[in-house]
């Protein structure tokens, strides 16, 4: 076989393999893509003669365009990239995605979004066969750029739009739910929640100076709380965290312990619910006769801490995403597959 002069090599063609095994092209096709359509000795020809010309097999990106499929499936999640790895509920829900990937012999690839101009262009340019996309805000290019490719797609907790439906349970009736157990005799209450929007601005505001949120999520939930807070006397104050995880929640709510501190913290994650209890506890608060503290996913750190909260199966929603995106009818509706879990962190 002929070398390039510098260190790398050339590669085989499928046709070098053919006639150095002695059998057709078509044989060594079949033997890489269909195996059981050539005999045993056929295929042990084509390997032997690959083996000595360094034949790697056909390329998997021309196997792809002959299929027309890529083989793959593709999550973009609107966060850091680590986020996958490092929040327990997104990890639930790709563990789920991933259970159908495996399950139907494709892959799974992680579309990072930075937030950057150039975050619509490699969506568009990623090379799946369908999207799943972690819930993020209205106005999020990356929804145009995924619902542009014309592959099938879903979002898992809206925002819902024309080419791209979304799977999730109802935010409002279990934030509702969840919230009259929360504020149950309470009188400075408080839910520590998501940001509004793509800035992701740290902000506390009041009832209505809330103003337009644009993530879908938490929308929904902060409405489901304020329906469940209906004492017109005193507002509902939402103390937005620019990220969901335990020490912005412990943090945030540390600095209200010291200034005005709410009776009842409604949490939009069990991961602020978390951070929220820690700082009670260094506030030297007892939970829940000063203070009660609500979550949200029931997470495997709910139980241990004693927190009261709503549970879903994130898991097997991403399952249904994942079915959806390949082109498969999801299993159920999760509407209304959630329920509150009560424990020691809430009043009777």
């Amino acid at each position: 076989m002929a070398r390039d002069s510098g260190n790398s090599r050339r590669r085989p063609t499928m046709g070098e393999v053919a006639r150095a095994a002695g059998v057709s092209p078509m044989s060594v096709s079949y033997t890489y893509s269909q195996p059981e359509r050539v005999s045993a000795e056929t295929a042990e020809k084509v390997r032997a003669a690959a083996r000595q010309l360094g034949y790697p097999g056909p390329h998997p990106a021309a196997r792809s365009l002959r299929r027309g499929r890529v083989g793959s499936l593709g999550v973009v999640l609107g966060e850091r990239l680590s986020y996958a790895f490092d929040d327990p509920q997104a990890a639930r829900f790709l563990a789920g995605v991933s259970d159908v990937c495996a399950a139907e012999g494709v892959g799974l690839t992680l579309v990072p979004v930075t937030g950057a101009a150039t975050d619509a262009q490699r969506v568009a340019q990623a090379a799946v066969d369908g999207f799943v996309v972690w819930t993020t805000s209205d106005d999020d290019p990356i929804l145009d750029a995924v619902t542009g490719t014309g592959l099938p797609a879903i979002i898992h907790a809206g925002p819902e739009r024309p080419g791209l439906p979304a799977i999730g349970v109802d935010d409002r009736a279990a934030a509702a739910a969840i919230g009259r157990v929360a504020f149950a005799a309470a009188r400075r209450p408080l839910v520590l929640g998501f940001p509004l929007d793509r800035d992701r601005t740290r902000q506390l505001l009041t009832g209505d100076r809330v103003g337009e949120i644009r993530y879908h999520v938490t929308r929904r939930r902060w409405e489901g709380f304020r329906e469940a807070w209906d004492h017109a006397a005193v507002d509902l104050r939402l103390a937005a965290c620019p990220l969901n995880h335990t020490a912005e929640g412990e943090a945030f709510a540390a600095e209200l312990f010291r200034a005005d501190p709410p009776d009842a913290i409604a949490a939009m994650s069990d991961e602020l619910a978390l951070g929220a209890l820690r700082a009670a506890a260094s506030a030297g608060l007892r939970v829940p006769a000063d203070v009660a503290v609500t979550g949200w996913d029931d997470s495997d750190a709910a139980a241990p801490a004693g927190l009261t909260t709503v549970a879903q199966s994130l898991r097997d929603q991403g399952a249904d995403c994942a079915r959806a995106a390949l082109g498969q009818a999801p299993r159920t509706s999760y509407r209304d597959a959630w329920w509150v879990v009560t424990r020691a962190t809430t009043r009777p």
